[in-house]
């Protein structure tokens, strides 16, 4: 999908205004966002505003995204559909900080154990209470 002719003119006035970092954090947030723009094209079977036949569904808005770069930080829009989802195919999808800190600790606890020979859960140890004593928080939610 190409670009109009005023977004063309935004992104040539934000490259002239940076410096030679700022130029590539723009040029890469530009063609992230182009991509990401031409996959949910391809996605629904039509392109922003455009009437077709061939349309599966509809975009309903966007929402941001920042996708972090050796460019910089990029701040993308990820469109919303009105029926279904979408998440571009570049992009890796994000586990919830909760649950990703969650799992390194039972990760490192479960080696733990096994370090020591025994299975997890067996005997003592496998509870909350004994994991509390040995310093590790409880991550359940409270209820």
């Amino acid at each position: 999908m190409a670009m109009d002719h005023a977004a063309l003119l935004e992104v040539l006035d934000a490259l002239k205004a940076g410096d030679a970092g700022d130029r590539v954090r723009v040029a890469a947030e530009t063609m992230y966002q182009a991509l990401i723009d031409t996959e949910v094209s391809a996605t629904i079977g039509a392109g922003r505003w455009e009437r077709s036949p061939a349309r599966s569904n509809q975009r309903n808005g966007s929402r941001p995204r920042t996708l972090a770069t050796p460019a910089g930080d990029l701040a993308l829009r990820i469109p919303k559909l009105r029926t279904g989802s979408f998440f571009p195919a570049l992009l890796d999808r994000r586990r919830r900080v909760d649950q990703a800190l969650f799992a390194v600790v039972m990760e490192a606890y479960v080696r733990g154990v096994h370090a020591q020979g025994r299975r997890p859960g067996a005997g003592a140890g496998g509870r909350v209470g004994d994991l509390q004593e040995r310093g590790v928080p409880d991550l359940r939610r409270a209820r």
